[in-house]
């Protein structure tokens, strides 16, 4: 009996684990927000929590690559500053956001505050000193950034407001 390939590769394909972020219909969400994707408990009890940055509309707009790596750098300091238990804040590949990891958990409220406040400084008071790791040694495309980009972005995004929920505006 013959097999239809593709149905079989479907099926490879619904069996393999996907990111969340995959499952997520893109064309409902309302950026900029903050959304809560998961959190996984590791052997030993500890907690790790996931969290949708979102700074642009998905499949609308994309923020340049410098600004983005600008942004990345000079927030992985200022949450770090107000988000406990932050861990890592990464760039979607998509350039629309970030998927920020702490442990512990915290509402989507405390977050946006958090990243709204970041964002008010990248917009208004950051000088190329307040950028952090921008040198060859410290930095694996440190040509790669621009403050003005950033900044710009910065100010659009805050402009629009920042939600703690991805499908109901509820700006904080």
């Amino acid at each position: 009996m013959p097999t239809d390939t593709a149905t079989q590769a479907a099926k490879a394909q619904d069996s393999k684990p996907q990111p969340e972020s995959f499952q997520l219909d893109h064309t409902k969400v309302k950026a900029p927000y903050v959304r809560y994707i998961d959190t996984e408990t590791g052997p030993n009890g500890d907690v790790i929590s996931n969290y949708d940055l979102r700074l642009v509309q998905p499949n609308e707009n994309a923020i340049p690559t410098a600004g983005l790596h600008t942004i990345e750098h000079t927030i992985a300091v200022l949450l770090r500053e107000r988000i406990p238990g932050y861990i890592d804040c990464s760039p979607f590949g998509c350039r629309t956001g970030f998927h920020l990891l702490t442990w512990g958990e915290h509402s989507t409220v405390d977050v946006a505050k958090a990243l709204k406040e970041s964002l008010e400084f990248i917009a208004f008071e950051a000088t190329w000193d307040d950028v952090p790791a921008t040198t060859i040694e410290s930095c694996g495309n440190y040509r790669d950034h621009s403050l003005f980009t950033a900044k710009e972005w910065c100010k659009d995004i805050l402009a629009q407001g920042i939600s703690s929920d991805a499908f109901e505006r509820k700006v904080v």
